[in-house]
């Protein structure tokens, strides 16, 4: 049986916990605002994480640290994807079924895609902009309510916080070869403890039930922060689109739990809309691309192991065999074989390649 390419795991797991984290934080909106659920989400997810990095670093050895010059994307990230993106979905999912609204967060991935293209300058070829145009598709027609022509506050909501994790994905792939449970750790306290703020602010009294509350952590854990730290690993192996494209199976995960354990009813227009979702996922999860490319000298620091890309001698004792971080430098290589765009295929393509 053939295995998934590098980093494709990752991102199916990350889709799947995010996924089902939708309709999870549809039920706890009848207990919490949509700002506090916010906050609790992204603190749940960042006291969970700050714990497990200060355990981890008693007994295994560490990721690559995060640097100077990486502060200001992760700052922006944690604007974009921790504060603002959460209370737009929380307020998005009060007017949308759950069902739909985990549907319609594959806009995420086409918007992630978009950035990524013409923003970052990441490559593309015709078969990708292929199954984003039918995930698209499916977003459209999900989001036209019958007889209608104008698109519903719900659904707009739900498309501008997907639009606001775009950007934060396209802003953290700059960090990824970063510890990424430190990343998640740091944006989930720094987004949660501003949108608990800003809830306070709006007039929230005090926190609820514990129950309540441990809910809400544990969802965050899991949607936001595991996931998280899985779509950052992927993004180091497969690139900002392809990652993103991944991620957009999440919608068909989490509009499943909503209809299996909520018993949310469905329209054609929601089978319809699956369909193309589903086609346009299909041919993202089945590209090959491969061909002849150049390494420039690159000098980066990152977790690895010593393979045809990292070939480099250590001055101290080292086992290349293990996991290890440390800054490198790649010499020049020329060689072909299947790649992504991950953290060493930054290269220039021509025309669909």
């Amino acid at each position: 049986m053939k295995l998934l390419p590098k980093g494709v795991g990752l991102a199916l797991l990350s889709a799947a916990l995010f996924g089902a984290s939708t309709p999870l934080a549809k039920l706890l909106l009848g207990e919490l605002p949509p700002v506090l659920l916010a906050s609790l989400l992204y603190l749940g997810s960042g006291v969970g994480l700050a714990i497990t990095y200060l355990v981890r670093r008693r007994w295994a050895s560490r990721d690559a640290p995060l640097r100077r010059k990486d502060l200001p994307w992760l700052a922006g990230a944690v604007v974009m994807g921790g504060m603002a993106a959460p209370v737009l979905l929380m307020s998005g999912l009060q007017r949308t079924p759950a069902s739909s609204a985990a549907l319609l967060l594959n806009l995420e991935g086409l918007l992630t895609t978009l950035l990524a293209w013409f923003v970052f300058r990441e490559n593309f070829d015709r078969r990708i902009a292929f199954g984003m145009a039918l995930i698209l598709s499916g977003g459209i027609v999900l989001s036209m309510p019958s007889g209608a022509v104008t698109f519903p506050l719900g659904s707009l909501l739900v498309a501008a916080a997907c639009f606001c994790w775009a950007v934060d994905n396209n802003l953290t792939q700059r960090v990824s070869a970063g510890d990424p449970i430190l990343i998640t750790a740091i944006k989930g306290l720094g987004a949660g403890a501003v949108n608990l703020g800003i809830a306070w602010s709006l007039g929230a009294a005090g926190l609820p039930a514990l129950g309540v509350v441990a809910g809400a952590a544990l969802v965050g854990l899991l949607g936001y922060g595991v996931s998280l730290v899985l779509f950052v690993l992927a993004l180091r192996h497969l690139g900002t689109a392809r990652t993103g494209a991944y991620f957009s199976l999440a919608p068909f995960m989490g509009a499943a739990v909503a209809v299996v354990f909520l018993r949310e009813s469905v329209s054609t227009a929601f089978w319809i809309a699956s369909a193309l979702m589903g086609a346009g996922a299909w041919l993202h999860l089945t590209e090959r691309h491969g061909h002849e490319h150049r390494h420039d000298v690159l000098t980066h620091t990152h977790r690895h192991v010593h393979d045809e890309h990292h070939a480099h001698a250590h001055p101290d004792a080292i086992d290349p065999s293990a996991p290890h971080a440390h800054e490198h430098t790649h010499e020049p290589l020329t060689h072909s074989h299947p790649h992504f765009p991950d953290i060493h295929h930054r290269h220039k393509h021509g025309r669909d390649s």
